[in-house]
């Protein structure tokens, strides 16, 4: 059995309990306890701090995701080119000069994990920075969304924003050279989008 703070009890045939500290350090051995002694004796303390782990904003915080994701639109929907996100997201990359912009059609690939990638270049980090700020503002002014996941702003090499059904990279041109997602996922079909 598993209790909170990495104390684990184990029991055999009710009155032998082990008691060990998630790191693996032994805690010690009580003979003759039974399973009401251990759930009073560690479990009951620290109900509190357990309610107040629940309570708190952190855990509130991904309730609230997990609760926005949960109530989208039941079934399939399916995006095109024509897709406002789309066309969003194509737009806003062109207003901050992003260069060399393709998207890739993953809807007949079975394996993928999105309908499209929008993959461009920025010359430089701030203006790498500069391009996935302008997406994200305005898919979120125009669309009302906010992306599910983004990774990479930190480094400035590649910025990843995944928007479920759309997932846009925005990457240096060295990145680019050397990952190669044009030709990783080449099956899909290469739409150009350059003024």
């Amino acid at each position: 059995m598993y209790l909170p703070h990495g104390i684990v009890v184990g029991a055999v045939n009710g009155l032998q309990f082990d008691k060990w500290k998630a790191d693996g350090r032994f805690l010690g051995r009580q003979i003759g306890c039974n399973f009401e002694q251990n759930y009073n004796a560690y479990f009951l303390p620290r109900q509190k701090e357990l309610r107040n782990i629940v309570n708190s904003s952190k855990t509130q915080t991904y309730l609230e995701q997990l609760e926005a994701l949960t109530k989208r639109k039941k079934g399939i929907t399916r995006l095109n080119r024509n897709s406002k996100i789309f066309k969003t997201i194509i737009r806003a990359i062109q207003e901050k000069k992003g260069e060399h912009i393709v998207s890739l059609d993953l809807r007949k690939i079975h394996e993928a994990v999105a309908d499209y990638f929008i993959i461009c270049e920025a010359t430089n980090q701030p203006q790498l920075r500069a391009i996935a700020d302008a997406v994200e503002e305005a898919v979120k002014r125009d669309c009302g969304e906010t992306p599910y996941h983004h990774e990479g702003k930190q480094a400035g090499q590649w910025i990843l924003m995944d928007y479920i059904n759309i997932v846009v990279h925005v990457m240096l041109p060295e990145s680019r050279r050397f990952y190669k997602l044009e030709e990783m996922w080449s099956d899909a079909a290469l739409e150009e989008h350059n003024d």
